[in-house]
């Protein structure tokens, strides 16, 4: 029979004897840890993301409404149909630290979420793992893994309660213990409330399930849970997401969004794994090293095995969910390389500073990256406008130009956001639909079809990239008249709409 410890000592008893002074080495090294990936995002500083622009309009309505929206009001095509915007919470928040403290807000949130999600990784890997550096270099490589999803979307709670979640399932698979597991309604209740793929985290506790009744049976689906205990946590957890202000609707909404024919076509951040960056790499080493993990067990692990496939799919097919299998191969290999913890570590408060000093090294390291970045509001807004619309969306407001407006796709959200009026179409693949998307794609690229599209012919104003093929043409184009352009837009206004030609701007 495989012991669960494979060396000559408890790892507990080893962390608990360790010097003082080298586990105040081991907290600043944790602290260094959980900084790296917040000073990426500090470095990186990204505002200029498509969506979190629609995202910001939304939270703004809501504060000025004082309601959650349930129909669409911010594009053309979607105006009076019914929406479930099932971000709804994360988008207050974001919109009250944009309003307190402006981009850096942006950054703040993005800063912070990447951090707690660190923290929670390395918390999953070191209660599977009993050596101390094996579980550093883990959740480091798994956190540069996660590297492309580091900007201002409601994403990162998904990851953060995915990565709960699957904690709470190992420790109570592995030790039989059920405290934690009340813990799991409580996060399904807040993660559907703030993004959909709140669906993925009910996918893994149904393996949980399955396993733990397939355990009655068959002697190769070991779990210390017991399936009554699974039961009502799955029952309990469903009913949880329903507190929502859409109550079951996120489920149609989430079949819907799922089911959309072609959408991963039109999307990159749908689209498969590019391979082109380290990150994506680290994704792939850690999915062939918990393969090869399984594999050389001598033993059949039902939950990981089915765990890992169902990952690999999830996030081989789409960039955007690469946390789904970081998550799982981050576990399944530290719970099957090197020194396997045993029990719960129950003497920590021996070392009780350690936990004080990883959280004020960690603030000190994030503050003075803070500081010598200077990541400011000035130096953001000059970063934003070199990617978005932001002077041409001010010379439409300060001439007070009439829509309908005609837009492209990438740009939508911030016009939502800039202009205060609807778009014709934005970043929300499902309200605007593949064949609607399609359209635009091909007038943009002006091709032949272009003169006819009819969101084009009602048009009043036009602003879209200025190197567009369909921004060339217009040029030429008798119905439209060039009012503004600089670097990044140009505007056009239909003849007979006002405004005068200006000259090209800094």
């Amino acid at each position: 029979m495989e012991t669960n410890v494979r060396c000559g000592c408890s790892p507990a008893a080893e962390e608990l004897e360790l010097p003082r002074g080298e586990k105040v080495a081991q907290a600043l090294l944790l602290a260094v840890l959980f900084a790296a990936p917040t000073l990426l995002c500090l470095y990186a500083a990204i505002v200029n993301d498509p969506d979190i622009w629609w995202h910001l309009r939304c939270g703004d309505w809501m504060l000025q409404h004082h309601a959650i929206p349930r129909v669409d009001s911010f594009s053309t095509f979607g105006a009076g149909k019914p929406w479930v915007d099932y971000s709804w919470l994360y988008e207050l928040l974001v919109q009250k630290l944009y309003l307190r403290l402006g981009l850096v807000g942006l950054v703040a949130y993005t800063s912070g979420m990447v951090l707690a999600i660190t923290v929670a990784l390395h918390h999953l890997i070191k209660r599977l793992q009993g050596d101390f550096n094996l579980a550093v270099v883990l959740t480091f490589v798994a956190s540069l893994a996660l590297e492309r999803l580091y900007s201002p979307r409601p994403w990162h709670f998904t990851i953060l309660f995915f990565v709960l979640v699957v904690d709470i399932l190992m420790h109570a698979r592995r030790t039989g213990e059920t405290r934690e597991l009340f813990w799991l309604p409580v996060i399904f209740g807040l993660w559907a409330n703030l993004h959909i793929q709140f669906v993925d985290g009910l996918l893994v506790l149904g393996l949980a399930l399955v396993e733990a009744v397939a355990g009655r049976w068959w002697s190769a689906a070991r779990t210390r849970l017991q399936l009554g205990w699974m039961v009502a946590a799955m029952v309990a957890s469903i009913a949880a997401t329903l507190v929502n202000p859409y109550g079951w609707h996120v489920y149609r909404t989430a079949y819907e969004l799922a089911s959309q024919p072609g959408v991963m076509d039109h999307i990159a951040e749908l689209q498969s794994i590019p391979f082109r960056f380290l990150s994506d790499y680290c994704v792939l080493f850690l999915t062939l090293g918990a393969a090869a993990v399984l594999a050389w067990r001598r033993e059949v692990k039902v939950f990981e095995t089915a765990f890992l496939v169902l990952a690999a799919y999830l996030s081989f097919r789409s960039r955007r969910d690469v946390w789904v299998v970081v998550t799982a191969a981050s576990a399944i290999v530290a719970a099957g390389v090197g020194t396997a913890v045993s029990a719960p570590r129950e003497r920590w408060s021996k070392h009780w500073f350690a936990g004080p000093i990883t959280a004020v090294a960690t603030g000190l390291i994030v503050f003075c990256g803070f500081r010598m970045m200077a990541v400011g509001n000035v130096q953001l807004s000059a970063k934003l406008a070199e990617d978005m619309p932001v002077r041409a969306a001010q010379f439409v407001r300060d001439k007070g130009l009439q829509g309908p407006l005609f837009n492209d796709y990438s740009w939508g959200g911030y016009l939502m956001w800039g202009l205060r009026e609807p778009v014709s179409i934005d970043g929300r693949a499902g309200v605007q639909g593949t064949e609607r998307m399609d359209r635009f794609g091909a007038t943009w690229s002006a091709e032949p079809t272009w003169r006819s599209d009819p969101d084009l012919e009602r048009a009043g104003v036009v602003i879209g990239p200025v190197k567009a093929p369909l921004v060339q043409v217009l040029r030429m184009d008798p119905r439209f008249e060039l009012v503004f352009e600089d670097k990044v837009a140009a505007v056009f206004v239909a003849r007979g709409g006002g405004g005068s030609t200006v000259e090209a701007s800094q």
